[in-house]
């Protein structure tokens, strides 16, 4: 797995932002992450070693945006260079996550058609409003393979009708991290789970978060546990 951070920012902090932690790592080293700005690593996926090699060898899975958000007004200006690059790199696995699926045809290539086989496009939706907006949209734009990441969670979340479309590929739940991270339940995830297995849709547990409930308890989990714990649960679905 790569993290490519083509650009890094948002435009403002949302109750249910998945990419809001970017402020508090960029606080830490005196970064304003108000600022929309290439990153250092912006052509990383095209650029060569000494000996001609790509640096980011084939067959890896390349997350775009990490911190940030692919389809950031601030940044239509160079969405274009970023898509060249992904056409080059056919050899790659391009994830693109993001809560700005309205503006998904925003520069989008002219020869995208249905969609580059080497890019997957995950939305987020973090409670029940986010999905019945964002999920109808995301059915309809002309995507080769999308997924859906309930990231962080917030709720107990019903998607049973976009899981019956046939065109998510998978799901995956996870809770928030950081000092301020709201609680996850895991009765939510399990339902989640459940949803994916009746529509036979892979689905992956990824996180527990720093609050996480079980029963009638809640755990106050640390971060590097938080993915181990959640393995641990072991209801991973075709994942």
């Amino acid at each position: 797995m790569v993290i490519w951070n083509p650009w890094h920012g948002c435009t403002k902090i949302s109750p249910g932002c998945l990419n809001c932690y970017v402020y508090r790592r960029d606080a830490e080293f005196g970064k304003d992450s108000r600022i929309v700005s290439k990153t250092t690593s912006f052509s990383l996926p095209v650029k060569r070693s000494r000996g001609g090699e790509y640096k980011i060898p084939g067959g890896e899975r390349v997350y775009a945006c990490m911190t940030s958000d692919f389809f950031l007004e601030e940044a239509d200006s160079w969405r274009a260079e970023v898509w060249a690059m992904i056409k080059e790199r056919q050899d790659l696995e391009f994830c693109i996550i993001t809560k700005r699926i309205h503006r998904f045809m925003a520069e989008l290539p002219s020869d995208w058609g249905s969609g580059y086989e080497n890019v997957t496009i995950c939305c987020t939706v973090e409670n029940q409003n986010r999905a019945d907006y964002r999920l109808p949209i995301f059915l309809e734009l002309p995507i080769r393979h999308r997924t859906i990441i309930h990231e962080p969670m917030l709720e107990e979340i019903h998607i049973e009708p976009y899981l019956a479309s046939g065109k998510i590929e998978g799901v995956t739940c996870g809770g928030e991290s950081g000092p301020e991270a709201r609680l996850c339940d895991f009765s939510w995830v399990l339902e989640t789970m459940r949803q994916c297995m009746e529509a036979d849709v892979p689905f992956y547990f990824k996180q527990t978060g720093a609050n996480f409930k079980k029963g009638n308890r809640v755990y106050r989990i640390e971060r590097k546990d938080q993915m181990i714990q959640a393995g641990k649960a072991g209801i991973n679905y075709k994942c």
